[in-house]
């Protein structure tokens, strides 16, 4: 195993022993930060969510901020603005929370489409224009966007065109009941002894290194069959009818070719942080669900039946023949 891929998975078993219960989820948000992506969260409250990328910007020699989103948010509040400054008599540029490494853009469907606008457009051009001015991003750049799906009235759900900048679309479910006892003696001992504000300098990871980890990590390599088999998953949503009569009138517009190059990227990261320097299907198939269910635009005719993106993911599954 590189250096580079010890220190990955030292962060990463930092943050599973911080972050109780959520393993999958720190495991996607790793994948999404080696993977120059960005990534939707979807969970009830109290789930661990803002404190999963705020462990990861303790572990990250990085900047981090949290902007939370309100139906009265202005587009301006997130990228920046231009202020008169009465001494020089000059505009000057007003940096935003935008500009950081890792972003939390807490319950981004309470923001109205202008603002959402804003900041898909920033995850996409990594830059943001205002007054005729293009500012660049960090090449370092991640954005966490959370939403509650408990809470619909006053949201604006995002367009499923903005969805597909996501990398990946995460959804977390409630701990049992052995991980809510350890929560619990997690937080008194958090309580007693005052919370660990500092990182154990065996996780302390720069900026440089997860530059590197990104690099070493895309060339896991990826035979031929394996590339046809990821690129058929794609094709199925397009094209159900080669599959099955009745997932054709399950999908009406599939997934674009972002998702290919998505499941390429995922599915290498996912292999190499298992210590593998190649992918085998298990790796495509553990980061399909996220990378594609919000890929796959269902029928009205599947959404009357109750079925969900992720019924018509395992039907892909298991229509498309493995190598």
């Amino acid at each position: 195993m590189s250096d580079i891929r010890e220190k990955i998975i030292g962060l990463k078993q930092y943050m599973d022993s911080q972050i109780l219960g959520q393993e999958d989820l720190v495991k996607k948000l790793l994948i999404t930060l080696l993977a120059d992506g960005h990534v939707l969260v979807e969970g009830a409250p109290g789930l661990a969510k803002t404190k999963a990328i705020k462990t990861l910007s303790n572990c990250v020699d990085a900047t981090y901020n949290r902007i939370q989103f309100t139906p009265d948010l202005l587009p301006s509040d997130i990228t920046g603005s231009e202020i008169f400054v009465s001494a020089t008599g000059q505009f000057e540029f007003r940096k935003g929370p935008i500009f950081a490494h890792l972003i939390l853009a807490d319950e981004i469907n309470r923001a109205p489409a202008k603002v959402q606008s804003a900041l898909l457009e920033a995850m996409a051009e990594r830059q943001v224009s205002v007054g005729g001015k293009q500012y660049k991003l960090p090449q370092l750049f991640m954005v966490m966007a959370t939403q509650n799906p408990i809470e619909h009235e006053g949201t604006y759900n995002l367009p499923e065109a903005q969805l597909d900048r996501f990398l990946m679309y995460v959804k977390i479910g409630q701990p049992n009941a052995d991980v809510e006892h350890k929560i619990l003696e997690l937080v008194r001992q958090e309580e007693q002894n005052g919370e660990q504000l500092t990182t154990p300098t065996a996780c302390a990871i720069q900026v440089s290194d997860i530059l590197q980890a990104r690099k070493e990590a895309l060339q896991t390599y990826c035979s031929d069959p394996l590339e046809e088999y990821l690129v058929q998953l794609i094709m199925a949503t397009r094209n159900p009818e080669k599959y099955d009569a009745d997932l054709k009138n399950m999908i009406s517009f599939g997934a674009s070719p972002r998702a290919t190059i998505s499941l390429d990227k995922c599915a290498k990261i996912h292999a190499w942080l298992a210590g593998r320097n190649y992918v085998v299907p298990e790796d495509i198939h553990a980061v399909a669900y996220d990378v594609l269910r919000h890929r796959i635009i269902l029928s009205y005719e599947a959404q009357a039946s109750g079925l969900t993106s992720e019924d018509i993911i395992a039907k892909i599954l298991g229509f498309v023949p493995l190598p």
